[in-house]
């Protein structure tokens, strides 16, 4: 070997011997968008987080695969909302073969009947903490990483939560028609809207029934309401029928279970979300 290929073997020895193994990441299955959003955001590069649901697919209407076992038997750490919002979640997960796995009921405290917490951004903010420490549990060398994007990601929502409430308390009309299923009680209940949905249910497929929708069209006359709601991924047709007899306008209000593939592409985020449904809100309900 010359003096000079001894010298580069040498270098390229070194080079190795002191460059830091590549970081070896969490790896993470959220079910809904809401928990992958928040996980990607406690986590960043410390984590390698999956959405179970697939892009476009409506949540409520998901039944997961054989092929979404096997992802999830990879994993570090499983995170659903809960037994309402994902009642397969823990049969699911007892099919899973894997000792490793840590899983999370992200909104296990939250009692209701309605599955839909992270639309109470304080109830969202308890949901974050419990991501945050079982990120934690699973890698405590990192422990103070998490904590402090999860506080940084708090401020976020309990400053998204402080202009919904400015922006809401001064609204004309305070009554929300959603021409879809019963999604956005929480945040009805926390803004202090009256929320009235065609579906009777917490799932799409509860639709309603002629004389719903009569009782409705006459409670859109009633209190003159300018527009009706409708949701992501799913057909706005009872809205568009509420429309169509009342003369009302649509608006699009995302619950946020899950994503489009090119919205999932561009990296929207829930916070994104949440902004475009308050500019929709303060348009729909003539806030000032």
């Amino acid at each position: 070997m010359s003096k000079k290929s001894a010298f580069l073997f040498f270098l390229i020895l070194l080079l190795n011997s002191t460059l830091p193994a590549a970081e070896k990441k969490l790896t993470v299955v959220t079910t809904l968008f809401p928990l992958y959003d928040f996980a990607r955001n406690i986590g960043q590069d410390k984590v390698a987080v999956t959405l179970l649901l697939p892009p476009g697919i409506e949540a409520h209407s998901y039944e997961p695969s054989a092929g979404d076992v096997l992802k999830v038997s990879g994993a570090e750490i499983f995170i659903y909302t809960s037994k309402l919002m994902e009642p397969w979640a823990e049969k699911f997960v007892r099919g899973v073969d894997s000792n490793k796995l840590l899983v999370v009921e992200a909104g296990e405290y939250f009692t209701a009947k309605d599955p839909h917490t992270w639309l109470d951004f304080s109830k969202a903010l308890a949901m974050v903490n419990r991501i945050r420490d079982a990120f934690i549990a699973k890698d405590v060398a990192n422990k103070f990483f998490y904590l402090a994007t999860a506080k940084q990601y708090n401020k976020m929502l309990t400053d998204l939560d402080a202009e919904y409430q400015k922006t809401l308390v001064g609204c004309q009309n305070k009554v929300l028609i959603h021409g879809g299923h019963f999604a956005f009680g929480y945040l009805a209940q926390r803004y202090r809207l009256r929320y009235i949905a065609a579906y009777k249910g917490f799932s799409p497929e509860a639709e309603p029934t002629p004389r719903n929708l009569a009782e409705l069209v006459d409670t859109i006359k009633q209190y003159k309401v300018k527009y009706i709601f409708y949701e992501e991924l799913i057909s706005p047709r009872v809205a568009e029928v509420l429309a169509q007899e009342t003369g009302a306008q649509l608006l699009k209000l995302s619950a946020a279970h899950n994503l489009t593939r090119k919205e999932l592409d561009r990296g929207v985020s829930f916070i994104e979300i949440m902004k475009a449904n308050l500019e929709n809100l303060k348009k729909g309900l003539l806030c000032q």
